[in-house]
């Protein structure tokens, strides 16, 4: 039997546990309690714990404000830039969310973050945002943000993020909307031949993940 939402004094409880940890443990441990909760009123606690020195209560923190979902992303959003640990974990906050409020925060954490495991984030954030719901006229130029990135970090000097990107490339040609004579399919198809292709890129699983999402996209 599944058991019920947490109520609003409940959820108020386990920040009250939360705020008043006194060591690793107890902070992991009551962010995770935190996180299960999927509150929307849990979001402002959940986005404080992403600026503590502790990468386990921050994947716990992430991890719960992605099922929270859209209604986290205002909180996400006002992080200050300059805490940088914090808004390297409020990206992979919002590719998971994949709220379009997220667009800049992820294109400029791919083009620009040092941390690899932040580009990446980034990378299949864009493939994977949810445009669905968006008005048709509004759909193109946001689509064309997340090409224009994706294509310019074909290049990057990590290959994981260069795997990200292919699969991101997968994911929003999937998504898109894009007729069949699209530029933006045929400029597609060819970042993902580049990083299929071993003139281009030295790394065999990029090849074959950038292959795989050209069989997958037969239209091309």
């Amino acid at each position: 039997m599944n058991s019920a939402p947490a109520t609003s004094a409940a959820t108020d409880g386990l920040i009250a546990d939360l705020e008043r940890a006194s060591s690793t443990i107890e902070l992991l441990q009551a962010t995770a309690a935190l996180a299960r909760t999927a509150d929307p009123a849990a979001a402002a606690a959940l986005v404080q714990v992403l600026g503590f020195n502790n990468p386990g209560a921050a994947v716990a923190a992430v991890d719960g404000l992605i099922a929270i979902g859209p209604a986290a992303v205002d909180q996400l959003l006002q992080l200050d830039p300059r805490n940088y640990g914090a808004r390297a974990w409020a990206v992979r906050a919002l590719a998971g969310i994949g709220d379009v409020r997220g667009l800049d925060l992820l294109v400029e954490a791919l083009l620009t973050d040092v941390g690899p495991s932040v580009r990446r984030a980034a990378a299949k954030g864009l493939g994977c945002l949810r445009l669905q719901a968006l008005p048709a006229d509004e759909r193109p130029a946001i689509e064309q943000r997340c090409l224009e990135a994706l294509v310019e970090a074909v290049s990057d000097g990590e290959w994981v993020v260069r795997y990200a990107v292919a699969v991101g490339l997968e994911g929003l040609a999937k998504g898109s909307a894009w007729p069949i004579e699209h530029s933006s399919r045929g400029c597609t198809c060819a970042a993902l031949g580049r990083l299929s292709d071993a003139a281009h890129e030295d790394t065999p699983v990029v090849r074959l993940r950038a292959a795989l999402a050209l069989q997958r996209l037969p239209s091309f």
